[in-house]
């Protein structure tokens, strides 16, 4: 049974840091695109990053841009969001998906993600003012 579990969220103050976690059973993550999306409360679900196969190509939001990154854990099957000079607007639950793909198109892979498969729990992040 494929799972991925995100975890690591908390409460930090504005300008703090988080790292969140993505951990995956039933599948090998190095095969696979894997994206980060949040979903603030009254907000539509947004995905914010991507990374490739192979690490070679990323992709961020404008909203994260030169604040957050992604990258994988190879040896716990697992892909990392670090988190830094958060603001209280990134408050939202945050979750991961993968998806296999043929071409690196982050857009369309985050939209594919987002409309394919179920979500996970996700882990909480609230940033306070």
């Amino acid at each position: 049974q494929v799972q991925l579990v995100e975890s690591g969220g908390g409460l930090v103050h504005s300008g703090g840091s988080l790292n969140l976690s993505c951990a995956a059973s039933g599948l090998t993550l190095d095969h696979y695109a894997v994206g980060w999306f949040r979903q603030a409360p009254g907000k539509e679900r947004e995905g914010i990053s991507c990374i490739s196969r192979g690490d070679s190509e990323t992709y961020y939001a404008d909203s994260v841009k030169g604040r957050f990154t992604i990258g994988r854990d190879h040896e716990r099957n697992g892909v990392f969001l670090q988190m830094t000079g958060l603001k209280p607007e990134d408050t939202a639950v945050y979750y991961c998906k993968a998806r296999y793909y043929t071409h690196f198109n982050p857009v369309q892979l985050l939209d594919s993600m987002a409309t394919s498969g179920p979500w996970g729990q996700g882990t909480q992040v609230t940033v306070s003012s």
